[in-house]
C-alpha cells in the first residue's frame, strides 16, 4: 500500500524554485533525465570493474525514450543500477541530495571516472512539463521493485511494484496544454529527436526510440502502411575524442554542417586535445564567410560547451575574446565547476585557463595560416579582418601585441595585401615612418595630392579604405619602433631639398599672403601655409592633432558627431602657377584674393570628399572669375 510522505520544508521551497526559476528552458528536462539514466549505467560499469561476479556487456545497456500520445505520457527508461526503496526515499524525497554526487565522492579517490549528475536537482526539472512523475525502479541484486510517485510539492508515495528487469523507468504525465505552452510537443518524435541531438548526442550509451515509418503494403503499389522501428538517436562517440590521424577533412566538414555552425564551408579548423593544468578537448572552426548578422548587435559569440558528452551551454561567450568572436565550434571538459542547473558555469579558474589556452591556440593557428596558406588567410581576413581592427580600437590597444601581426593592409607596392612586418622589413634606410593614406577607395587615394611626395621618394604607402582602419592605426601608434604617419598629417618627417627652401624675402612674402588668406577663411581652417608635400597639385587640406579629416567624416555620421571638426590646414603649392595668381590678386587690392581663397578652399574640400559649406557662393565665385 502506498504511504504518503512529505518533502522536507526546504525541499518544498526548492522544488517551487526549480519549476519556476532555475531552468530557463523547459526542454532541459529531457537532458537532465537522460543524464541521470547515463549515470545509473555508469554505476554498473564501475561495479563491474571491481566485482568479478559482475560482467558488463555494453550492448545490454541503453536508454529508451517512449512517447505515448494516447495517454500523454513520456517514459525515460534505463538499464542502469536501479534504486532500492530507501534510495528512492533518500534520493528523490530530499531535493539536492544526489546519489551521483555521493557515488562520485566514493570512487574519485580510486579512479578517474566521470559522473554527470552532481547536485540531485535535475530530476525535478521533470515537474516543469509533468503534472505527475512516476519512477519505477529495481536495484541491482534485488528481486523487488518499487514505485515512487509525486504530483509536486505536496509530497510523494513509495510502494512495492512489479518490474522484470534491473533499471529505472521515469514516467511523465504531461501537463495540459495552455495558451502559452504546448506540452504535446514532447510527445512528437521529431521534437524529441531534436532535443536529444542538441543536448545528449554524445552520451556514451545508446538512446533508443521507437520511430514511426511508412512503407508500401505488401503486394500493393499504391497503398501504404505505418510500422514502428526502434532507432538509436544519438551518435555516442564524439568526433573530438577521436584521434586526429583517423579523421579526414570531410569528417570535420560534416561535423560543421551537422552542428549548424554555418551555411558556408569551414575555411580551416583546429582540433585540440589538451592535457595539463586543465584537461579539455575542442574543435574550433574558422568560417569561410561572415554570418549575415556578424557585424550587428544581434550576433552572439561563443562556443558550445560540453561536460561528459552533455551540452551545458549552447554559446559560452567567456571562452572567446571579442576579437576572435568569429570562431565557431565546441569545447568539452570534465574539470568544470557547474552550477546547480548545469545551464551556466561558475566563473572559476578552470574556465579562465581554458579560455586563455584557446585564445593562444587560435592566434597561433592564424599566424601559421598566414605563413603557410597565404591565399586562404587573405580570404579569412577579407571576411573577419574588420573585427580584428575594430577590437584593437575598442580595447584601446590592450590586445595590441596579440593582434598587430595578424593585420593586413593593401599596399602601393604591387597593390597587394601586406603585413606590418613585411612593410617594415623592406623600408629604405632613409625612411623614418610607416606611411598610410585614408580614403573611400584605392583609386581615390591614388589621386590625392598629399600622396605625391611620399610616392616620389619611393616609399611604400598603406591604403586604409575601411572606416575603422585609421582608428586602429591611431591605437597602435607604432610598429617595431616605426611610428605611423598619415600623408594628410601635419608633418611627414620629410625635409625638402635645400634648393626648394624659400629665401628670407620669399618667406616673408608667403607669410603675409597666407595671413591674408587665413583672415578670409576665419575659423574654417587653423592655418594657411606653404606645402612641403605637394609637387604638381596646387592645393590640399591636411590636419593637425589626433583627429584626421577621414576620422571627422566617420564620426560626423554618428548621432552625436555632427559638430566634430578636425583642425584643418590649407596648404598651397608655392611652386605652382596658382601661387603666382594669388600674389597678383593680393597686389591688385580688389576682391579677387577673397574669391581665389574661397575657391581653393572649396576645391580642397571636394578633393577630400567633404561637403562644401555654401555651394551657391562657390558657383558664384566661379562665374565671376569666368566673366
Amino acid at each position: 500500500m502506498a504511504v504518503k510522505q512529505e518533502f522536507q520544508a526546504e525541499s518544498k521551497r526548492l522544488l517551487e524554485l526549480m519549476i519556476n526559476s532555475i531552468y530557463t528552458q523547459k526542454e532541459i528536462f529531457l537532458r537532465e533525465l537522460i543524464s541521470n539514466a547515463s549515470d545509473a549505467i555508469d554505476k554498473i560499469y564501475y561495479k563491474a570493474l571491481t566485482d568479478e561476479n559482475l560482467t558488463f556487456n555494453k550492448d545490454d545497456y541503453y536508454i529508451k525514450i517512449i512517447p505515448d500520445k494516447a495517454n500523454r505520457t513520456l517514459t525515460i527508461s534505463d538499464t542502469g543500477i536501479g534504486m532500492t526503496e530507501q534510495e528512492l526515499i533518500e534520493n528523490l524525497g530530499v531535493i539536492a541530495k544526489s546519489g551521483s554526487l555521493a557515488f562520485k565522492r566514493e570512487i574519485e579517490a580510486k579512479e578517474d571516472h566521470h559522473i554527470i549528475g552532481q547536485f540531485g536537482v535535475g530530476f525535478y526539472s521533470a515537474f516543469m512539463v509533468a503534472e505527475t512523475v512516476t519512477v519505477i525502479s529495481r536495484a541491482l541484486g534485488s528481486d523487488r521493485a518499487f514505485k515512487w510517485e509525486s504530483s509536486g510539492a505536496d509530497g510523494f508515495t513509495v510502494e512495492p511494484w512489479e518490474k522484470e528487469t534491473v533499471g529505472t523507468d521515469v514516467i511523465l504525465k504531461l501537463k495540459p496544454n495552455t495558451a502559452d505552452e504546448n506540452y504535446d510537443q514532447y510527445l512528437e518524435e521529431y521534437r524529441l529527436r531534436q532535443i536529444i541531438k542538441k543536448y545528449s548526442d554524445f552520451i556514451r550509451y545508446p538512446i533508443k526510440m521507437e520511430i514511426t515509418r511508412t512503407r508500401k503494403k505488401e503486394g500493393s503499389e499504391t497503398e501504404f502502411e505505418e510500422y514502428r522501428s526502434e532507432e538509436t538517436i544519438n551518435s555516442m562517440v564524439p568526433i573530438w575524442r577521436r584521434n586526429k590521424n583517423e579523421l579526414k577533412p570531410e569528417d570535420y566538414e560534416n561535423f560543421y554542417y551537422e552542428k549548424k555552425y554555418g551555411y558556408d564551408k569551414p575555411l580551416s579548423w583546429l582540433h585540440i586535445h589538451a592535457d595539463g593544468a586543465v584537461v579539455y578537448n575542442a574543435i574550433l572552426f574558422i568560417p569561410e564567410q561572415a554570418p549575415f548578422d556578424y557585424y550587428t548587435r544581434d550576433f552572439e559569440k561563443g562556443l558550445e560547451l560540453y561536460s561528459s558528452g552533455v551540452l551545458i551551454m549552447n554559446k559560452c561567450p567567456d571562452l572567446l575574446p571579442d576579437h576572435f568572436s568569429f570562431v565557431r565550434g565546441m569545447v568539452e571538459s570534465e574539470d568544470l565547476s557547474l552550477n546547480i542547473s548545469r545551464e551556466m558555469l561558475q566563473h572559476d579558474r578552470q574556465l579562465k585557463q581554458i579560455a586563455k589556452n584557446i585564445r593562444n591556440r587560435i592566434k597561433n593557428h592564424l599566424l601559421q595560416m598566414l605563413k603557410d596558406e597565404r591565399e586562404k588567410y587573405e580570404k579569412f581576413f577579407k571576411a573577419f579582418g574588420r573585427q580584428l581592427k575594430f577590437s584593437l580600437y575598442t580595447d584601446m590597444g590592450v590586445n595590441r601585441d596579440e593582434l598587430q601581426d595578424l593585420l593586413l593592409f593593401l599596399s602601393s607596392k604591387e597593390k597587394k595585401m601586406v603585413t606590418l612586418e613585411e612593410y617594415v622589413s623592406r623600408m629604405p634606410e632613409d625612411q623614418k615612418y610607416i606611411y598610410y593614406a585614408t580614403g573611400e577607395s584605392v583609386e581615390r587615394i591614388d589621386k590625392l595630392p598629399q600622396a605625391e611626395l611620399v610616392l616620389s621618394k619611393g616609399y611604400e604607402l598603406l591604403y586604409l579604405t575601411e572606416d575603422v582602419d585609421e582608428f586602429a592605426i591611431k591605437v597602435l601608434t607604432q610598429y617595431k619602433g616605426k611610428e605611423f604617419r598619415s600623408i594628410s598629417g601635419g608633418d611627414l618627417g620629410i625635409e625638402p631639398d635645400e634648393q626648394e627652401k624659400p629665401s628670407d624675402e620669399e618667406a616673408k612674402e608667403q607669410e603675409e599672403l597666407f595671413k591674408a588668406m587665413k583672415e578670409v577663411l576665419g575659423d574654417k581652417v587653423k592655418d594657411v601655409r606653404a606645402s612641403k608635400r605637394l609637387k604638381s597639385h596646387p592645393v590640399c587640406l591636411t590636419a593637425e592633432g589626433e583627429l584626421s579629416i577621414e576620422m571627422e567624416k566617420v564620426l560626423r555620421q554618428t548621432p552625436h558627431g555632427k559638430n566634430i571638426r578636425a583642425e584643418k590646414v590649407l596648404e598651397i603649392n608655392t611652386g605652382h602657377s596658382v601661387y603666382e595668381a594669388l600674389k597678383r590678386a593680393r597686389a591688385s587690392g580688389d576682391d579677387k584674393l577673397r574669391r581665389y581663397t574661397n575657391l581653393l578652399y572649396n576645391q580642397a574640400l571636394l578633393i577630400e570628399g567633404l561637403p562644401i559649406d555654401d555651394p551657391v557662393a562657390f558657383a558664384n565665385d566661379i562665374c565671376e572669375l569666368m566673366v
